[in-house]
């Protein structure tokens, strides 16, 4: 028998179950799973392929895509395993048919145990001294006849065994990894295990050494109850060797219980032994096989949380309102070395850099303001970007003072820099600006996340970002699937203009990745501005598919067709084509024209290949084409009088910038050079299930201080009772 004869994939049990599983129609599933075969990506199955998929969200779209693939690897596993088990010629009936009904991938593995190679173990060695018919008569309980005479039989020298003592206990150890490794025993005690307790104490000779890990020096917490960032907390203690982690069970409760489960015969003559090997069995094999898999459950399940609420800061932070396309200077603040001036244009091409000294040590602050005027005057500058690093506040309160001086009808911004640094030394940077210093590369890219977060931020890796919680700790392949698919998201939510975007932006598009991304920048250096979105079919390596599933969430502004310039996808210009002869007006004059488009029924435009989902996205687009989701920037202003920790005091109510949200609550920047903290239970005046229900990454937030650590750079701050 080979392994394709153990097929263990049923499509339409697999597309039932994902039905059921997320409570959308099988018809949905199962079409949505064609279009993924077929090479669709989410971002086009979402927008453009609603009645295929009865208007799923992208959401549902990744919900699908991951269950199916999850069945695929299933599936998979059992046809690997099943193959390996028959080949030991162990494969029975009632085996096999356990392992091809399992939807539980630890369960699977579980089933697999007995069959895998093992390390050399206590009762590897008893079996090689041929205890193993010893240990089959001690698991059936029933032989008759007094222990020597049951035991003397096995009595080998030349193999070791030189006593009745060393048989019976070789025996028991046998018997007690046949228990620890028979499936219904490690589900029953994972199903007591849910009534433990995760133990944390600190390790020998760190007790008295300062650490942020103090809180679980000596710590219990419900496995039922523990949240899953206190979890990882404890986990990142132990990584580091500080804390030690354990799994309690009620000890006094689970062993007798156990026992009756495994001894059957009270008369039998070895009970007493066996009653011993049954707590051997469960503290040396079955508590620490039960923690690993309750600790890699509970891992698990923290880094699903850890990495959603990641994803949902980053994209938060990614479609932060732009401050648009207008000339800006961007400042990287520095006290020694001085603060790096950056001038790009309203498309963000670089035009000018120089450094300035306004703060300590040199303070040369009448020259630091003929120069940044001179720029400002020459480059007609309307906003400046200030990083929101060292000597941040310093440089703020320098252009603040030099806008009133001036009086300058420009707009000073703090800028989150996270990642700027990694950014401006990437090889991208240097690509990009091979002439220039990495510091100035850093201030330019700060000036960018002005102008555009989205179009900057997607240059650099989404960990580097910094708005999550133990991103190092998650499971990294999971947490990278996640981040990308977010970037991917946000970009073909907003669209891209083709003819000024980056390899990077260009690159999230649907259809397109790295490659082509490349691809039709260099077209696009060699041959100028694209003039309509059928000209993307030029660029080498660009075909039919990718084009199809790209060309909707591709801008060409100013082109011959203005639908080239709207979220309307190329294969639905025949349909605004009829729409505006129905009216009877030229394309031009429907598009961007709401009233117009509103005079048209949607029902009388559906047709087998456009149905009433896309028509009616089509009449709103026609409303308003092109139109960016982003909300409409507004730039916090820190109170003026407030620079340092030294500055602050508890009662105070400041205006501040959500920088990052977590499962206990959110950070927040109130321009002191340490962010604050809103605990969960001081994020409103009613009880809070999630703060990200509450804030969002880069909102603006009034908040009033409770608490100033100067010594442990910590700030308490709330947000109740305020109004």
């Amino acid at each position: 028998m080979n392994r394709t004869s153990f097929e263990c994939f049923d499509r339409d049990h697999v597309l039932a179950q994902i039905a059921e599983a997320l409570k959308i129609p099988q018809t949905s599933v199962a079409r949505t799973v064609e279009l993924l075969e077929q090479g669709n990506t989410l971002p086009f199955i979402a927008r453009y392929r609603k009645e295929a998929t009865g208007n799923l969200d992208e959401r549902a779209l990744r919900a699908v895509e991951d269950l199916w693939g999850e069945a695929q690897e299933l599936a998979a596993r059992k046809v690997t395993i099943l193959s390996t088990i028959h080949e030991q010629q162990q494969l029975t009936t009632e085996l096999e048919n356990r392992i091809r009904e399992c939807q539980d991938r630890k369960v699977l593995e579980d089933l697999y145990l007995p069959f895998k190679p093992k390390r050399r173990t206590r009762a590897t060695a008893a079996r090689e001294a041929g205890l193993g018919p010893l240990a089959d008569l001690l698991l059936q309980q029933n032989a008759t006849g007094s222990p020597t005479s049951l035991l003397n039989p096995y009595l080998n020298s030349e193999l070791g065994v030189t006593s009745t003592e060393q048989a019976l206990q070789g025996a028991c150890d046998i018997v007690a990894e046949v228990w620890a490794d028979d499936v219904d025993v490690r589900s029953w005690l994972k199903e007591r295990a849910v009534y433990g307790q995760v133990v944390s104490r600190v390790k020998r000779g760190k007790k008295d050494e300062e650490s942020k890990f103090q809180q679980y020096f000596d710590h219990d917490e419900s496995v039922r109850r523990i949240p899953s960032h206190r979890f990882l907390a404890m986990m990142r203690g132990q990584a580091e060797g500080v804390l030690n982690l354990r799994l309690q069970l009620e000890d006094d409760e689970v062993v007798p219980r156990l026992k009756r489960r495994l001894l059957s015969n009270p008369s039998f003559v070895f009970r007493e032994a066996l009653e011993a090997t049954v707590e051997d069995c469960y503290q040396r094999l079955l508590v620490p096989a039960t923690q690993s898999s309750v600790f890699e459950e509970l891992k698990t399940k923290a880094d699903e949380e850890a990495i959603q609420v990641f994803a949902e800061n980053l994209r938060q932070l990614l479609m932060a309102p732009p401050a648009g396309p207008l000339p800006t200077i961007g400042l990287d603040p520095g006290f020694r070395t001085g603060c790096k001036v950056a001038v790009v244009d309203g498309t963000g091409k670089f035009l000018k850099n120089t450094t300035i000294y306004p703060t300590p040590p040199r303070n040369e602050i009448e020259q630091a303001e003929n120069t940044l005027l001179k720029l400002i005057e020459t480059y007609d500058v309307q906003l400046i970007a200030i990083g929101n690093g060292t000597a941040s506040r310093e440089t703020d309160e320098f252009v603040t003072r030099l806008i009133k001086k001036a009086n300058l009808d420009v707009t000073r911004v703090m800028v989150n820099e996270s990642g700027a640094s990694i950014y401006s030394a990437s090889e991208l940077a240097m690509a990009e600006y091979p002439e220039l210093d990495v510091t100035v590369r850093g201030a330019i890219s700060i000036a960018h996340r002005l102008q555009d977060p989205l179009a900057e931020l997607v240059k650099l890796d989404p960990k580097s970002i910094g708005v999550g919680q133990y991103q190092h700790d998650v499971h990294q392949p999971s947490l990278k699937k996640q981040l990308d698919r977010e970037v991917e998201s946000c970009v073909n939510q907003v669209g891209v203009n083709v003819n000024q975007a980056s390899a990077s932006l260009l690159s999230y598009v649907a259809g397109i990745g790295p490659k082509l991304a490349s691809a039709i920048v260099d077209y696009r250096d060699q041959h100028g501005a694209f003039q309509d979105r059928k000209q993307l079919l030029k660029v080498p390596k660009l075909g039919q598919k990718a084009f199809q599933q790209s060309a909707g969430f591709l801008r060409v502004p100013d082109g011959a067709n203005p639908l080239d310039n709207s979220a309307v996808h190329p294969e639905s210009y025949p349909l605004v084509e009829a729409m505006a002869q129905k009216l009877g007006s030229p394309v031009k004059q429907l598009v961007g024209n709401a009233g117009l488009a509103s005079r048209l029924n949607a029902a009388e435009f559906v047709k087998t290949d456009a149905g009433l989902f896309t028509v009616q996205d089509i009449l709103e687009e026609l409303g308003k084409p092109g139109r960016d989701p982003r909300q409409k920037f507004q730039a916090v202003q820190f109170a003026d009088d407030i620079h340092s920790m030294e500055d602050l005091q508890e009662g105070m109510i400041l205006p501040g910038v959500v920088t990052n949200v977590t499962k206990f609550g959110a950070f927040v920047d109130i321009g002191v050079h340490q962010d604050g903290l809103i605990h969960i239970s001081q994020l409103a005046d009613r009880f809070v299930e999630d703060p990200a229900q509450e804030v969002a990454v880069g909102e603006n937030v009034k908040v009033r201080v409770t608490e100033v650590d100067i010594a442990r750079k910590r700030i308490g701050l709330s947000r109740r009772d305020i109004h």
